[in-house]
């Protein structure tokens, strides 16, 4: 393989941070009080969603890519993960200004994610990988859910009217959003507990092992 497909991975880990700055500037004046012509809000905030949808694709594919052809290095190690708590941090704190996502929602994903990201590092220091589970995947695909259903309700009205004001089945829409992302909270929590009851070894270890 060449240089530069061996680079392909850290190329797009490289992409998604830069996708994300990009999201955060263009999201933050998205909206009417900045843009008084509603055609060119709802256009930049189509923008500012299709640029976050295809920053979370780089993460699937880089890490296929880095799987299915071994191109490991010590570059995408460190700055994978990065990119990853990045991406999660940057899109769930716009989805917080916005109401769209209560911020104790925010709080409890993200303290799980830096919480294992801490873990990873531990691990790495006893040259211990720590891959992801089912627990994890489903974790993932469940955030990247939320993100995307959240980032189109933005894109629509703002998220906040809608989300609050509509009824589906009797039911406000808020309420059936609020239980989706409770049972989100809770998957990721107990995917992060897994990983620390599991890896236990790592930190509850005599001196002697250490």
């Amino acid at each position: 393989m060449s240089l530069m497909g061996k680079n392909l991975p850290n190329t797009l880990t490289v992409s998604r941070i830069f996708a994300v700055l990009i999201f955060v500037a263009i999201a933050s004046v998205a909206h009417l009080d900045v843009i008084s012509d509603k055609t060119w809000v709802f256009g930049l905030r189509l923008a500012a969603v299709i640029l976050a949808l295809l920053a979370g694709l780089t993460d699937l594919l880089d890490g296929y890519l880095a799987r299915k052809y071994h191109w490991v290095s010590d570059f995408g190690a460190l700055m994978d993960p990065l990119a990853d708590k990045i991406f999660v941090t940057g899109t769930m704190l716009m989805a917080v200004e916005f109401g769209i996502i209560p911020a104790w929602i925010a709080i409890a994903v993200l303290f799980r994610e830096f919480m294992v990201t801490g873990l990873r590092t531990l691990a790495a220091k006893k040259q211990v990988v720590i891959s992801a589970d089912r627990w994890g995947k489903l974790k993932t695909a469940l955030q990247m859910t939320m993100l995307g259903l959240a980032g189109i309700a933005w894109a629509i009205d703002g998220g906040r009217d809608y989300l609050h004001s509509a009824s589906w089945a009797g039911i406000r829409i808020w309420y059936i959003w609020l239980a989706f992302m409770t049972g989100i909270v809770l998957v990721t929590i107990f995917s992060g507990l897994g990983y620390f009851i599991r890896y236990r070894k790592l930190f509850m270890g005599s001196e002697e092992e250490k």
